[in-house]
């Protein structure tokens, strides 16, 4: 039975049981960030045909493809023994500090953080 996942650790913990883990630290690592960087050059082609091009957003390709740079992030967090939700709660907690009142050209222009 394929598990619905409800917390970004349970689908850590997952999508570890398809990562080729056969190699050293290294090389997994390695393999993960080219990975990261080749799906996210996918998101970004989806969307510059979307942007550029002409072409109709086919949702369920970037939630394929956003799926991808997700596993990929997960597997590198995994090597040095990070979840997912630290790293989602150290951006939240940054992002605050960044943007205390939301987003805006001028925090962005002036941030101290």
């Amino acid at each position: 039975m394929i598990p619905h996942i409800t917390t970004l650790n349970e689908y850590q913990k997952q999508a570890g049981r398809t990562a080729n883990d056969g190699k050293g630290k290294n090389e997994q690592v390695a393999n993960f960030v080219i990975g990261l960087v080749a799906e996210g050059g996918e998101v970004a082609d989806i969307l510059k045909k979307v942007l550029f091009h002409g072409h109709n957003l086919d949702k369920e390709e970037l939630i394929s493809e956003l799926g991808d740079v997700l596993w990929y992030l997960s597997q590198v967090a995994q090597v040095y023994d990070i979840t997912l939700e630290e790293v989602a709660n150290k951006n939240i907690q940054k992002l605050y500090k960044r943007y205390p009142q939301g987003f805006s050209e001028e925090a962005s222009k002036n941030r101290t953080v």
